[in-house]
């Protein structure tokens, strides 16, 4: 009898990145005819740098790297197989032994608008106090409307939608995919297009990240591993690596298949107030992701992004 193969999947305790961790092992399961039989897999749940520190703004404490320094650590040592992440959460340059091994299928990846059965950005009231500690959605909501006041918000999921009723905040933006990994849809006022705002790099996709070279962990994960979301995160990573910025930078992007089979890809990148815009399209082959985005990034430096990106 062949002895099973037992892993240790390392993630982050939130409810959600917990939810992350179990839609991994359902989709294992249903897909993967070896799972449970030659396999066996156990959780770890790991503490962050970003976890410790969840009620001060990333940009203060060193970026969100510090959701993944440690599950990192546990990876390089042995003491895990594979770690389950948000995407949008892992940064563009990883440790050289690691790799992204498996993007699970991509969920919605727009931004929800939370508050008073709001429709719009635009349905505001003028003034409005709105929580988000995202460049990227900060920039964007003062360049459509500079009348907002944009203040900090940190915590989990369900944190920042209570901080509506027990603290002054008219509206916030959380991911959709969250919501709905979390069954918590029904906060959602609006789904917000990406016209009018575009989404962070990665937003809605799970990636698994495991050593170079581990077999067992490929074989594994071959079965779930989604190559449409694959292409896309992928060229939205390459842009962000392109761009260079850091996590105080305004940089957005999406890319989705096309009917025809081809990948779009729409980014941009902001002054952190709003007061600058640029964006910018690329349209193409899904075997050309990696390119794509380099070259949308590498326009939007030109463009203006130079000026914004941090020295």
């Amino acid at each position: 009898m062949v002895p099973k193969i037992s892993l240790v999947m390392g993630t982050r305790g939130s409810p959600l990145a917990l939810a992350q961790a179990e839609l991994l092992m359902v989709a294992l399961a249903s897909s993967h005819r070896k799972f449970g039989k030659t396999y066996t897999v156990e959780t770890s749940v790991i503490r962050t740098s970003g976890d410790r520190y969840r009620y001060q703004s990333l940009s203060d404490i060193g970026g969100k790297g510090l959701f993944t320094k440690e599950i990192d650590e546990a990876l390089l040592s042995g003491k895990i197989d594979l770690a389950v992440h948000s995407l949008k959460d892992v940064p563009t340059q990883i440790p050289g032994e690691l790799e992204i091994c498996c993007v699970l299928e991509r969920e919605d990846p727009r931004d929800a608008l939370i508050g008073n059965n709001l429709s719009t950005v635009m349905a505001l009231p003028n003034g409005s106090r709105v929580g988000t500690s995202s460049p990227r959605r900060r920039a964007q909501l003062l360049y459509s409307r500079p009348d907002l006041n944009v203040i900090p918000i940190r915590g989990n999921v369900m944190t920042r939608i209570n901080k509506l009723t027990t603290e002054e905040y008219d509206a916030t933006l959380l991911a959709v995919a969250g919501l709905r990994r979390l069954e918590s849809t029904q906060h959602i006022s609006s789904v917000l297009t990406p016209d009018e705002m575009l989404p962070a790099a990665g937003q809605g996709a799970i990636g698994i990240i495991c050593r170079k070279g581990d077999n067992r962990v490929f074989e594994l994960l071959d079965s779930v591993n989604h190559k449409i979301s694959t292409k896309c995160v992928t060229a939205e990573r390459s842009l962000l690596a392109s761009l260079g910025g850091s996590c105080n930078t305004p940089i957005a992007a999406l890319a989705e298949r096309m009917d025809n089979g081809d990948l779009h890809l729409r980014a941009m990148i902001a002054d952190p107030d709003g007061l600058k815009l640029f964006s910018t399209e690329r349209f193409g082959s899904f075997d050309d992701a990696k390119r794509i985005g380099q070259d949308a990034g590498e326009e939007l430096y030109l463009m203006g992004g130079k000026d914004i990106i941090p020295n």
